[in-house]
């Protein structure tokens, strides 16, 4: 089917109090996977791409991966959103919104609150004009490895949320309630009486990143309060690792020709992985 615009996916689980989850991918190889396991499940998704990625490591270009997703989508039954994840620069997101993402995020949350509301609501107005819808963040969401899940002065404060999503204009809002990016040095624990007091000051949809490490029952707990999109990203980029480490471990001493094999075993670790999370929603 036509691919789904993202934000139209995380209404419908707004609608439902629950969550479509959202899975930053690197490669054809993990974009597969994820429509594999949705395929295989029933459920939406979204696949996302990190600017980082196309800028720093030069692995896909925001055109060639949006037309890989559109591709993908296309030939599917299963209902496919695409977005571009955490984009700090406005000539970054215009050019991915040029290229046929139908969702971005722009992530002024480094600026102070004013700043922050008057980028977004420029971006906000630039998006919308071509349909596009624009995810932001209030608060900060660091890196996990910093204990930034343990900051509670960057934390998402609920005063502050109906007035900034109210003068931007904003689709969806990434909140920082414990949760921080790649690999917990310790269990985190969600602060979810504030996402209760969050989800009470706005109605916009609202987005949990951080996603790998994150007890499920913490995590149900939270689509259940408020949290309509999940960003799913570290496990997945592990479960790529292992699987390629695992394979080759069983082509030793590897052959040239071997390689053709590794396509395949990694698809196939990492659908396996992705419909396992995907059962935690209620779509």
């Amino acid at each position: 089917m036509p691919l789904v615009n993202a934000i139209d996916l995380v209404r419908e689980a707004s609608a439902k109090n629950a969550a479509v989850l959202a899975f930053v991918c690197i490669d054809y190889n993990e974009a597969r996977a994820v429509v594999n396991a949705a395929e295989q499940t029933g459920k939406p998704v979204i696949i996302m791409l990190l600017p980082e990625y196309v800028t720093k490591y030069s692995l896909n270009g925001f055109g060639e991966f949006a037309a890989m997703v559109k591709f993908m989508a296309e030939h599917t039954d299963a209902r496919v959103g695409l977005h571009l994840d955490h984009s700090y620069d406005e000539a970054e997101a215009r050019w991915a919104i040029e290229c046929g993402f139908t969702s971005i995020m722009f992530d002024a949350s480094r600026d102070d609150l004013e700043t922050n509301i008057r980028r977004t609501r420029a971006m906000v107005e630039y998006a919308h004009a071509r349909g596009v819808a624009v995810e932001s963040e209030l608060g900060s969401v660091g890196l996990a490895s910093e204990r930034w899940g343990e900051k509670t002065d960057l934390f998402t404060k609920p005063d502050a949320v109906a007035l900034f999503c109210r003068e931007t204009g904003v689709d969806s809002l990434a909140v920082a309630i414990g949760n921080a990016h790649g690999d917990y040095l310790q269990t985190p624990r969600l602060d979810l009486e504030r996402l209760d007091e969050i989800n009470a000051a706005t109605e916009t949809p609202l987005v949990l990143h951080g996603g790998s490490g994150i007890p499920e029952d913490q995590l149900v707990e939270a689509f259940r309060r408020g949290i309509n999109k999940f960003n799913y990203g570290t496990d997945v980029k592990r479960c790529y690792i292992h699987a390629v480490r695992d394979y080759m471990a069983r082509h030793d001493p590897p052959r040239s020709l071997d390689v053709l094999g590794i396509p395949a075993a990694v698809q196939r670790a990492m659908t396996e992985l992705i419909a396992r999370k995907l059962s935690l929603s209620e779509l």
